[in-house]
């Protein structure tokens, strides 16, 4: 089994290197695949209110038998909860289905700027972490704009900013932007899901030259630009592959080849922040 190494976030909270995406998993086969990502090594399960599967992931905690306080459990605050005691029961209400009395982590999952509402659910974040509901709170899908934002307007940071990242979508301003600001980057689709960019010979060439798969070259990729990646899969030998990028490295010209597989369309379906919303 491979624990990963963890970061400190800016509020003292240790998160791993790699979490775990539970979309789209479900029902009991989504139940057994999170238990089995637990069995590997997972300790940080990442999940969303839109996801609807909360339930099956407090299940899968429940299943492990791991102590509570091993693991890391995130969800986030759907468009529709953006009104700041909206966010206050979301949050509630996602640590009843997740069978938790606190949440480890939980985030904004799209800003949806024509609302208007996303530093007033911000202000619904920070008040539930000074109540005690949840221990950590970031950000999803945020842009610098949109980050700037909230900070000037509570004075908080967001540990986390997750958003979409892979090779053909290095997003190297965010990382910057986020680096100035104290917060961690986390990769959704990190692999690029139907994109595949680890096909690309840039990928496979690195992979056969150190004797690793092409999904861990591109996870070790993230991992050395200090970005948390989430792959998310149901099988269980590629979990253990997926966590197990800690005991190799990537040199500059491999790191860059990788990098310059970005592309101007590179996002998955078109999901910019700027105009892409989620209720």
């Amino acid at each position: 089994m491979t624990l990963a190494p963890t970061y400190e976030l800016h509020d003292g909270t240790a998160i791993p290197a790699v979490g775990f995406g539970t979309y789209p998993l479900s029902g009991e086969e989504g139940i057994e695949a999170m238990v089995s990502a637990l069995h590997h090594g997972y300790r940080l399960l990442d999940s969303a209110v839109n996801y609807r599967n909360e339930e099956e992931v407090g299940e899968a905690l429940h299943r492990s038998d791991l102590p509570r306080e091993d693991v890391m459990l995130a969800t986030k605050v759907p468009g529709r909860f953006h009104r700041r005691s909206l966010a206050v029961q979301s949050l509630r209400d996602s640590a009843q289905r997740l069978g938790v009395e606190r949440l480890d982590l939980a985030l904004i999952h799209w800003p949806n700027p024509s609302q208007q509402l996303y530093v007033d659910a911000w202000r619904g974040l920070v008040q539930a972490q000074q109540e005690g509901l949840v221990r950590s709170i970031g950000v999803s899908n945020f842009t610098a704009a949109h980050l700037h934002d909230i900070i000037d307007a509570t004075g908080v940071t967001p540990v986390v900013n997750q958003v979409e990242l892979h090779p053909y979508f290095p997003q190297a301003d965010m990382l910057a932007t986020h680096d100035q600001l104290g917060i961690r980057t986390q990769a959704w689709s990190p692999l690029g899901k139907a994109a595949t960019p680890h096909q690309e010979a840039a990928v496979t060439s690195i992979a056969e030259s150190l004797g690793v798969t092409p999904g861990q070259v591109v996870l070790r990729w993230h991992v050395q630009r200090g970005v948390l990646p989430l792959p998310k899969s149901a099988t269980p030998e590629r979990q253990q592959d997926n966590l197990d990028v800690f005991g190799f490295e990537l040199d500059e010209q491999q790191m860059a080849a990788i990098t310059a597989l970005g592309r101007a369309d590179g996002r998955l379906f078109g999901g910019d922040p700027e105009v892409h919303e989620e209720m």
